[in-house]
């Protein structure tokens, strides 16, 4: 039933469809403020802390810190810390991952040893809300700090 994954696990590329790869990478280390949004997936190592709304694939690594009241993507994978709800067609919480917040979702998975202070709403289907494509030329307003 669970399943330990190794880190290397979290970005299977087979020939899925862009927006399920990873494009971009905020590293370990690292501080950003601000909004996050965009296609593509983005996997993060360092501290985020703002708003994210991402048409497409968001990794917290093992190190990554988000902070994000309504976290929203396609699908969200959580290895390291997220503060905050989040909203996807899949969530999975790896044996790592540490969530303190509520979870809607389509399809949820859990490794034994992750942890989820919330509750989980299960839809059969959702409407994440996400900025259009035209919208995605803001993604430039992010803060690097």
């Amino acid at each position: 039933m669970f399943k330990r994954r190794d880190d290397a696990d979290l970005t299977q590329e087979d020939s899925s469809p862009q927006t399920d790869r990873i494009t971009s990478v905020l590293g370990e280390g690292t501080k950003y403020n601000g909004k996050l949004t965009g296609e593509g997936g983005v996997r993060i190592e360092g501290t985020f802390e703002g708003e994210i709304k991402l048409n497409g694939l968001l990794v917290v690594g093992t190190t990554g810190r988000v902070t994000c009241e309504d976290l929203r993507a396609r699908t969200i994978i959580v290895a390291g810390t997220v503060r905050g709800d989040l909203t996807a067609n899949k969530v999975e919480i790896r044996a790592s991952g540490r969530v303190w917040g509520n979870v809607t979702t389509v399809a949820f998975a859990t490794e034994e040893g992750a942890f989820l202070n919330g509750q989980i709403q299960m839809e059969e289907k959702i409407d994440l809300n996400l900025p259009k494509e035209e919208e995605v030329g803001d993604a430039g307003e992010n803060e690097g700090k």
